[in-house]
């Protein structure tokens, strides 16, 4: 089932690029493994649902290239429903999003992370007589893909892992790696660890997890969304850590369960402590999502997620990304669109198409509050 599964991925995906190629235009297009729901029966249905109210024009969003597939996703199913319709979301990494928004070049910013205050009072300059708030859209787990010849299966964990990306631990055959996996043939190849180039959520979520998880082994700063460590190989994107990985023998790196699935890479699996070794899959990581506690106050998300989790079955590398927006004082022109897209993308239908992309629909508490919030938006 799990080999059928990837291929009607990597076929569906295909046509899914075509798609996203004439409807989205993107400003990194390395961040190509758009993946689709598989199903057009899906897809009609999704799209036989939305409410496009009085939505119309060009719409312009960027950020997170984590959410890239899911953005592909709705805006397909958007569009489809709602004619006269442009969403034109560039996956340009959450920091190159929050920097548009904060500038008023978009309407709404796609980030793994939630805002921080200096970003909240930066919006306050666009959002007249409102301000940014975090609006969780997408959940998922940050996969640790690897590509070792001769090994099918891995098993590591936060400690090994931040000698991994710090540069600590250079060799396949390291003796903290073996210890994890006894049945492994570990060659000796030096190990190539990518990380991200660009300013990212996903960076900043895999440094929550090892600074939660491995306290004393990563000695940096966890709010950042820039890659601190020491050596290794970076990449744009979350595309181009994939394809850095699978080019590269002796590499490992961390990015999307998609973007692991549409390059048919096996990912690490986590010891958290747990009975046993946690998989990233859609599923394991919902059971760490659902865990998430609302920090945000008034009509903000922000949640506070659990990355030091040990709950049996429980992935800790977790993402939320947020779209971010103005809760007043959003441009009269693109308003109707931005919520009408948002409602659908937050929506049981938009919600259920994430799952065949490998990636996490929200917890039932969170996305009903979400879908409260985002009719208010003015």
């Amino acid at each position: 089932m799990k080999l059928q599964r990837k291929n009607r991925l990597r076929a569906t995906a295909l046509g899914a690029l075509a798609v996203s190629g004439a409807l989205v235009l993107t400003a990194c297009g390395s961040d190509d493994n758009t993946e689709s729901t598989g199903s057009g029966d899906k897809t009609a249905a999704a799209a036989s649902d939305i409410k496009c109210d009085d939505a119309k024009g060009q719409v312009l969003a960027a950020g997170s290239s984590a959410q890239k597939n899911a953005m592909d996703l709705w805006v397909k199913n958007f569009q489809q429903a709602c004619s006269g319709v442009e969403i034109n979301y560039q996956p340009i990494g959450s920091g190159g999003g929050i920097t548009k928004f904060t500038q008023g070049q978009v309407a709404f910013a796609g980030s793994d992370s939630a805002l921080k205050p200096e970003e909240v009072t930066a919006s306050e300059e666009i959002c007249k007589g409102g301000k940014g708030i975090n609006l969780p859209m997408v959940g998922g787990p940050v996969a640790i893909g690897f590509n070792v010849p001769g090994v099918d299966s891995l098993v590591l964990d936060a400690q090994t892992l931040a000698k991994i990306f710090d540069s600590k631990i250079k060799k396949w055959d390291d003796k903290a790696i073996a210890d994890l996996n006894p049945d492994a043939k570990l060659p000796s190849t030096a190990i190539q660890a990518f990380h991200r180039s660009d300013e990212s959520g996903t960076t900043q979520n895999l440094n929550k997890y090892l600074k939660a998880a491995a306290p004393a082994q990563w000695n940096y700063d966890d709010s950042s969304k820039s890659w601190e460590a020491k050596g290794g190989q970076a990449a744009s994107g979350s595309s181009g850590v994939a394809s850095g990985v699978k080019d590269t023998e002796g590499a490992i790196g961390y990015f999307e369960l998609s973007y692991a699935t549409a390059s048919d890479m096996t990912t690490v699996k986590v010891d958290t402590g747990a009975g046993a070794p946690v998989e990233a899959t859609t599923e394991n990581a919902s059971k760490a999502i659902a865990a998430a506690k609302v920090k945000g106050t008034g009509n903000d998300m922000a949640l506070e997620l659990d990355y030091a989790t040990k709950a049996e079955g429980a992935y800790p590398i977790i993402l939320v990304t947020y779209e971010i927006a103005c809760d007043k004082g959003n441009k009269a022109e693109t308003l109707p669109a931005v919520k009408a897209f948002l409602n659908y993308a937050v929506s049981e239908e938009g919600q259920k198409v994430l799952s065949d992309a490998d990636y996490a629909p929200l917890p039932t508490e969170i996305a009903a509050k979400v879908r409260e919030i985002v009719p208010t938006l003015s």
